[in-house]
């Protein structure tokens, strides 16, 4: 079984959180040359009967699809994490489980990802939508651009609105989900559901009973049950650094327990590497805008957040989109990825520089952190400006926000 990357997804809620916000946060660990982009797509109206291509499979599509913003690994469709213009956000994690993921090119997780935000109006309605495409088309296929083995994995999610939070947590089309309204919670590579359990797919406790994984009389715990065979992994090391957050958790605070390599939730190993992150603030007075800082840049210790609000116009970002192949593409190709191509787009590029003195001059190193952020403390503390501001937003001010952090941070880097 190959190992589930160790990527960390957060939320916390009033009390815990900054009084009437909700705070998500996720780091993406994947293979540590793959190029991640941020990709904003406006909201689209479609022709009955029409298809969306996912990564490998065609679904029928939806008459209307929500604007989203997403951060997702450039050679495939979906989406590692994201928000809708509605204020929903979805963030995924690759599992291991005691039944082996399926090889079969079906949907995955990240297609999920995307079609749960484009879909949902609210993490509820998100969490049906994706639960009803996993009954209809499965999960399952390469989860890496690799043409040498296939890397397949079951699916957990953390979707979040103002109001609520779904943990959802899948084994091919089963399914269990808990609800949550206050407090904290993390999830990571492992199952994390026990006995509460909110919703569940009907037929889930009927297929363990058929497995031999549950004999119908001690109580039904999901991820003792479905867990790998070795053993139910300890609780990851997210949920103790969230926990142990004293002070009010912030966005200032979810980006500091993301650049945090101590704990292993910054993850730089051999194999991994935090690829890209997002912190998201969701307010839950609805005339305050959501705020969504992605860094589009591996490393978020050696990253900058930058943000990103949803308005009518919003001006693409080319400088953070990796190159279009089109149908030459490897990863669309059959046999797919018999070649690797170079998905590094312009941002990608002039991090690689930022990255690569942060590691060798100490001097130079240290002068381009402080730097770096000084620019991110800027955006921060005008997006807390908006956030408190009793004046009604101006689209034409923020339509271009996440095009002018990106822009300056280019030129700052050259």
């Amino acid at each position: 079984m190959a190992v589930a990357p160790p990527s960390y997804c957060f939320v916390a809620f009033p009390p815990r959180a900054k009084d009437g916000q909700v705070v998500f946060g996720k780091n993406s660990a994947r293979p540590r040359d793959e190029v991640q982009e941020v990709v904003y797509f406006s909201a689209a109206d479609h022709d009955p009967e029409s298809k969306v291509e996912c990564t490998y499979i065609s679904i029928d599509q939806v008459p209307r699809t929500h604007a989203i913003v997403i951060s997702r690994p450039a050679w495939l469709w979906g989406a590692e994490m994201g928000a809708n213009e509605h204020g929903v956000c979805i963030a995924n994690e690759a599992i291991n489980a005691r039944e082996p993921a399926s090889e079969t090119e079906a949907l995955l997780g990240m297609d999920l990802v995307r079609l749960g935000l484009e879909r949902g109006t609210t993490a509820k309605e998100a969490l049906d939508v994706i639960v009803a495409l996993l009954e209809e088309h499965g999960q399952g296929g390469n989860y890496y651009e690799d043409a040498n083995s296939c890397h397949s994995f079951q699916s957990a999610f953390l979707i979040v609105d103002c109001e609520e939070a779904w943990v959802l947590e899948t084994v091919g089309k089963y399914w269990a989900a808990e609800k949550m309204t206050e407090g904290v919670k993390c999830i990571c590579n492992q199952l994390s559901l026990t006995t509460k359990i909110d919703a569940e797919h009907p037929e889930l406790r009927s297929y363990a009973q058929s497995q031999g994984w549950w004999t119908g009389e001690d109580e039904f715990n999901f991820s003792e049950v479905f867990s790998p065979a070795d053993g139910h992994l300890a609780c990851c090391s997210g949920k103790d650094s969230l926990e142990k957050q004293e002070e009010i958790i912030t966005v200032q605070t979810m980006i500091d327990i993301l650049r945090d390599k101590a704990s292993g939730i910054c993850v730089d190993s051999e194999s991994f590497l935090t690829t890209a992150s997002i912190v998201s603030v969701l307010p839950q007075n609805r005339s305050s805008p959501c705020i969504h800082y992605f860094t589009g840049t591996p490393d978020p210790s050696r990253s900058i957040f930058k943000p990103f609000i949803f308005v009518e116009d919003v001006k693409l970002v080319p400088k953070a989109q990796s190159p279009c192949f089109g149908d030459d593409d490897p990863a669309k190709k059959e046999p797919r990825f018999q070649e690797k191509a170079d998905r590094r787009h312009e941002l990608y590029k002039a991090h690689e520089w930022a990255r690569a003195v942060l590691e060798s001059d100490e001097e130079q190193g240290q002068k381009l952190r402080k730097t770096m952020l000084e620019l991110e403390k800027q955006g921060l503390e005008a997006m807390e400006e908006i956030l408190t501001s009793s004046e009604p937003l101006d689209p034409t001010e923020v339509g271009d926000l996440f095009y002018d952090c990106v822009d300056t941070e280019i030129k700052f880097f050259k």
